[in-house]
């Protein structure tokens, strides 16, 4: 039985350190080691004594770089790889103009497949291991996106998005065909390998109540399933939304009232929430979806997160590409300044937690991805937290762990990234 053996500073965060202080839930061994075997952590300690007990395990020394698990983007739009960073639109209008004659070419199957391929090169060069991802209307989509992804081994997640109204000729489908055809991508793909379907209504603007419903009666028979959707990312969405469902007490009650809201399910960006919203979701469990880069890109507001961390499971997120970064690193940078505005400064800890093990709780997989413990999933990403002349000048000055990454989180990009390892084999990087 092989055994691989990383050698490098290691961090572990066992807890929450949002809701505890992070010198009780966070680890750090500046010559530490992870062992993997099949695909898993066998073992983590000092890595002088780990190679010792372990003497025919391949030894992959990092030197200083930092391994940490995976990053997890807990909302994202694979289709929308290519218009990323599409200037100058507010979201309705970026929708029209950019998004949806995209996600048009979604019925090619060999388009939907070239862009999958390409969207995984870039998220994993950036040193994300696991997203859940909305498709297109198209099945097609769908298909692409986890072949590519089981062709990899990646632990990978995904949905068709569903849509029956307020989107052009060729992106809608109607309630029957949204349940229909989602309920057999669910049958061919939940389950298999790595891979999870996510139950995906686009937002109850584009579709009607039939198709929320529809939804809902999906999301009911299979519990084991995540449901994703938007929620008050926009002044003028909510608007709207009051003025397409009148008879509903707020944005969330259109979900509620389908039957779309549980424990399961993920509301990407819950900016603009009402009082009611809040207490709603909080007692239900289900989790918010922070997308910083995409709700400063197109002006939608800041989150609050320091009126939400305490109460509510929060997952972090490019999004994109309304998100103007495929980088998780530059994902927590902008956390980070959304934070400052609205006076919670997010400690390093906190920012890594939300990229690692508060994505992988946001989307029920605490148990097997996001923490470096034993018996977890061997996602891994190392850090070169001197990468840049800039960042390496100011992490020499540091006097702790914390000093040292959060110039990587603030300025580091796909140069920071040493190696990734998925499932324990390497992906990124050189040995």
């Amino acid at each position: 039985m092989s055994q691989l053996l990383l050698c490098g500073q290691t961090l572990e965060i066992t807890g929450n350190p949002m809701r505890a202080p992070h010198g009780d839930v966070c680890r750090h061994d500046p010559r530490g080691g992870v062992l993997i075997e099949d695909g898993r952590i066998a073992a983590l300690g000092d890595a002088a004594a780990l190679r010792a007990a372990h003497p025919d395990a391949e030894v992959v020394d990092l030197g200083d770089a930092l391994i940490l698990p995976g990053f997890v983007d807990a909302h994202a739009h694979f289709a929308q790889t290519r218009i990323i960073a599409s200037w100058g639109k507010r979201l309705i209008d970026w929708l029209n103009s950019y998004t949806f004659p995209e996600e048009m070419r979604f019925a090619d199957p060999s388009y939907a497949a070239g862009i999958a391929e390409a969207y995984f090169d870039l998220t994993l060069a950036q040193g994300t291991t696991t997203v859940c991802s909305y498709g297109t209307v198209h099945p097609e989509s769908v298909d692409a996106y986890f072949e590519a992804a089981r062709a990899r081994g990646l632990r990978a997640l995904c949905g068709k998005t569903c849509m029956d109204r307020n989107a052009p000729d060729g992106l809608r489908d109607d309630a029957q065909t949204a349940h229909d055809q989602s309920a057999a991508l669910l049958a061919r793909w939940h389950g298999v390998d790595r891979l999870s379907y996510v139950i995906t209504p686009r937002f109850s603007p584009t579709s009607t109540r039939a198709q929320l419903e529809a939804m809902g009666a999906l999301y009911a028979a299979h519990p084991d399933c995540l449901m994703q959707t938007h929620l008050s990312e926009q002044t003028d969405e909510i608007a709207w939304v009051a003025e397409l469902f009148p008879e509903t007490r707020d944005y969330l009650d259109t979900y509620e009232r389908a039957g779309l809201l549980g424990p399961t399910a993920l509301f990407g960006h819950a900016i603009h929430l009402t009082a009611r919203e809040r207490d709603r979701m909080a007692e239900v469990g289900a989790a918010l979806v922070h997308c910083p880069t995409s709700n400063t890109f197109i002006g939608s507001g800041l989150f609050d997160m320091g009126g939400l961390a305490g109460t509510h499971r929060i997952g972090l997120a490019t999004d994109t590409g309304g998100g103007s970064s495929f980088s998780m690193l530059r994902t927590m940078a902008a956390a980070y300044e959304v934070a400052q505005l609205g006076g919670r400064p997010l400690h390093p800890s906190e920012l890594l937690w939300l990229a690692t093990r508060g994505s992988a709780e946001a989307l029920h997989l605490g148990d097997r991805i996001g923490t470096l413990a034993v018996g977890m999933e061997a996602d891994l990403v190392a850090l070169d937290l001197g990468s840049t002349p800039a960042i390496a000048q100011r992490a020499a000055r540091a006097s702790d762990i914390w000093e040292a990454v959060f110039p990587t989180i603030m300025m580091g990009d796909d140069r920071a990234v040493a190696g990734v390892w998925v499932a324990g084999a390497r992906v990124v990087g050189t040995a």
